[in-house]
Parts: C-alpha cells; structure tokens; sequence
C-alpha cells in the first residue's frame, strides 16, 4: 500500500470519527465502559482539563496520551499540535500559553478541521488557529517560529 493510500484510510478514518462525535456520538474510541477498560487510552485528561473544554473536543480525541500533561508550557510560547484532530490539545495548550502566546493545530482532514473550530468557538479561546495540511509539510506561518 502506497503512502498517498495510507493517508486517504486515515482520512476517511478520522472524518467518520469527527463526524460521530458532531452528532452526539464519541471518537472511535469505544464506549465509557470500553474506555475505561483500556490501560493505554482511558483517562488521559483530568477532570479539571476536560471541565474547561467542549465536551466534542475531549470527545474526538483519538490520541495515546496528553502532551499538555508533559510540556512545560509558559506564558508568551507558540505551539503546534501536530494532528490536532477535535481540538482538545490546541485548547488546553492556548490557555496555558496565554493571551500574549499563540497554539496552532494542523490537521489533514475537513472534518476534523471543523469540530476543532467549532469547539474553539465554544469555548471562546481567541490565540489559537487550525490549519489544513499535513505533517510533511507544515503549512504554518515562518513568523510564527521566529
């Protein structure tokens, strides 16, 4: 199978699963009973983390942990979550980072790109910004690293 195969499995993937949770549904992820079963996915996000996030956003997350967990973020820092999916990441990271900071999620996929801008929305975050493309190459601002 062809890279360019891989990425369009992933995408349907991933599109299939933003769209379940934009209807009320969850990410591919299983039901909270199955959830909690699973020792490498289940309770990534705190109580407190989810508290203050879209419920959609903590939904759609198809990750294997929580960076913001480990990244000692401060005030002022730019961020980029590489497939940032529901927007759970890019959100947690905009209000560590601050007004004066900036945290950006790349995602390849349409609908995912619009739940993550729809949780943004909800939950009124304004230093974050979703970007369409894909992690070989990075279709973010040269001013943002700089």
């Amino acid at each position: 199978m062809s890279d360019p195969d891989i990425r369009q499995i992933v995408k349907d993937k991933y599109g299939k699963a933003a769209l379940k949770v934009a209807s009320g549904g969850s990410s591919c992820c299983g039901s909270d009973s199955d959830h909690e079963a699973d020792p490498i996915t289940s309770r990534l996000y705190t109580a407190s983390e989810t508290a203050c996030v879209p419920a959609e956003a903590a939904a759609a997350s198809l990750g294997c942990g929580n960076p913001t967990a480990l990244a000692e973020l401060e005030a002022g820092e730019t961020v980029l979550d590489l497939g940032s999916g529901g927007g759970i990441d890019v959100l947690l990271s905009a209000k560590r980072v601050g007004p004066t900071g900036k945290a950006y999620g790349l995602d390849m996929t349409d609908e995912m790109l619009a739940l993550a801008r729809e949780n943004q929305r909800k939950s009124g975050v304004k230093n974050v910004e979703f970007l369409k493309g894909e992690i070989e190459q990075i279709p973010c601002p040269t001013r943002a690293w700089t």
